[in-house]
């Protein structure tokens, strides 16, 4: 039985290193962004990261909230930047966001 292509194992191995308690029902979504072809060009490590990040501010925080009473982009990333912490932390994440770097996505 096939395990998927060489570019499903490297983001199931970096999903794995960057977030080891992470829940199957975020992994799912958080594995198929990270597959999604405009990710194809990015190295697995990067396209994980990025598809953790903005999975986590859309399910997991009130950010589309804020979108919607009308603050802009970074706005609302900077108020949400915590509570996206707070959920990785809890998925023992290896890597956090940092106030002070741009945002990834």
């Amino acid at each position: 039985m096939s395990t998927g292509t060489n570019r499903q194992r490297a983001i199931n191995k970096a999903l794995t290193l960057l977030l080891p308690a992470v829940p199957y029902s975020d992994s799912e979504p958080i594995r198929a962004a990270a597959g999604a072809p405009h990710m194809r060009s990015l190295p697995p490590p990067i396209a994980v990261w990025l598809a953790a990040v903005a999975h986590v501010r859309h399910q997991h925080t009130d950010y589309d909230a804020l979108r919607d009473e009308g603050y802009d982009k970074d706005s609302a990333r900077f108020f949400v930047l915590d509570a996206i912490n707070r959920k990785l932390t809890e998925w023992r994440a290896t890597r956090l966001l940092d106030p002070d770097e741009e945002d990834p996505s």
